[in-house]
């Protein structure tokens, strides 16, 4: 009998010196959670035994239990580096259209050939689907998919609106508003231009024109060109009566629109209060727009223009077309959003990252590689949004370490050997006995 409890000892001692040597091996792991040996006595009782004097008959390993408190963080400048700050586990999958996932806390991502989010093991990091502006409208886990980063161009957008704000000097000369030119610069006050695009992200450049009325006292008289691969275009405002309206005619028959002030240089009137839309470029101007959407058009909107006894000056030009765009960037937000970033200047939302709980961490199987397994005794996996309720917050150019501290471990170490080693004195005074017995004559 003592034999087996020193044995039991012997044991449970080397399961100690095991755990603690795991622990210490992975200690630079990422994402790792260290693990105690849990140990329990063991006692065997009957009816006809004598519960007070009845000698416990060793120790036996309960379970090796995994700590999940967190590891500290370790900076990095890569943005698919990831950590998880709270609760919550990355979910992963080894295949595309795979929906049973693995759980890690590990987030050293890296694009694989397709562009495919994935880390060390290849396993795909799972993502909701986002709409425009970035919200969810499924949390489920069926309803997850695989991060793709995007390889091909942001998509170009064509110039639908213009946006003017500017000051039209007072004290400017007046001209005849009828022998308008946009090729003689003596025939207009002042012109300011900006880069326009059409559906392909072909750029072209529009200009306005303002012409100071030498009829009408506070009133200019506003035209337009678009420049193409021939030249300036004139380009008429939508009209179907110019003359009737009373819409400005230049010298060539290009239909503007005016422009009024009230005295105190603030603005009466812009089109006589109707849109300023210029005609479609390449049906009706006939801009060569190399096979882009003939239709095109163009609103200008003039934010509060004035007419000050000041220079000419443009303190807003901006318009709502950009060109092809290649990646720049991608950048991981705190609540899991994946946004890619390109040349163009446009955002595009690709997915939010996923995190799960369980009910009982302890209860999860490990599977190598710095994953688990949901099971029964885990609990379902429950899918969320990162920074929301329970779930911790994503770190992008962040790893979470190794929760093991060196220190105590090297202290269990030692401690661990001493059990053991005590247990193999037992062992070694049994056998004294033993052999003392068998001497006896």
């Amino acid at each position: 009998m003592s034999f087996n409890i020193a044995l039991s000892g012997i044991n449970a001692a080397q399961k100690d010196l095991d755990t603690t040597a795991n622990n210490i091996a992975n200690v630079n792991t990422f994402g790792f959670k260290e693990s105690r040996a849990e140990f329990a006595d063991v006692y065997s009782s009957s009816v006809f035994s004598n519960a007070k004097t009845t000698v416990g008959q060793g120790v036996t390993t309960k379970a090796v239990a995994q700590q999940y408190s967190q590891g500290s963080f370790l900076f990095t400048n890569n943005s698919l580096d990831l950590a998880v700050d709270g609760s919550g586990f990355f979910a992963t999958s080894a295949q595309l259209n795979d929906l049973d996932v693995t759980l890690t806390r590990a987030g050293a991502f890296k694009l694989n050939s397709d562009g495919y989010v994935t880390n060390s093991s290849g396993q795909f990091l799972r993502v909701f689907p986002v709409n425009p502006d970035g919200t969810v409208s499924s949390v489920s886990l069926a309803s997850s998919q695989p991060l793709q980063i995007p390889t091909s161009a942001g998509n170009p957008q064509s110039t639908a609106n213009v946006s003017i704000s500017l000051n039209l000097p007072a004290g400017a000369s007046d001209k005849t508003v009828t022998a308008f030119d946009p090729a003689d610069n003596t025939t207009y006050s002042s012109a300011t231009s900006l880069t326009i695009y059409d559906s392909l992200g072909q750029s072209y450049v529009a200009t306005t024109y303002y012409v100071k009325d030498d009829i009408t006292p506070n009133r200019w008289a506003v035209f337009y060109t678009v420049t193409d691969s021939t030249g300036s275009i004139p380009v008429d405002v939508d009209t179907l009566a110019p003359v009737a309206t009373g819409n400005p005619v230049g010298a060539s028959g290009q239909v503007g629109h005016y422009v009024t002030f009230n005295p105190d240089g603030t603005v009466n009137a812009v089109n006589g209060g109707n849109p300023v839309t210029t005609e479609t470029l390449g049906t009706s101007a006939g801009v060569n727009l190399g096979g882009a959407n003939p239709d095109q058009a163009l609103t200008f909107a003039f934010a509060r223009p004035t007419q000050f006894a000041a220079p000419f000056e443009v303190t807003q030009l901006t318009q709502d077309g950009v060109t092809v765009g290649r990646l720049v960037s991608v950048d991981i937000a705190t609540t899991g959003l994946v946004s890619a970033t390109y040349s163009n200047g446009l955002t595009s939302p690709l997915g939010k990252i996923a995190l799960i709980k369980v009910n009982s961490e302890q209860g999860l199987s490990p599977t190598g590689n710095t994953a688990w397994k949901a099971n029964a005794s885990s609990g379902e996996p429950i899918a969320g949004e990162a920074d929301q309720g329970s779930y911790g917050r994503i770190l992008s150019g962040t790893l979470e370490q190794s929760n093991v501290n060196l220190t105590s471990e090297l202290v269990d170490l030692i401690t661990a050997q001493r059990n053991f080693q005590a247990n193999s004195r037992a062992l070694e005074a049994n056998n004294t006995v033993t052999q003392a017995i068998l001497q006896i004559r």
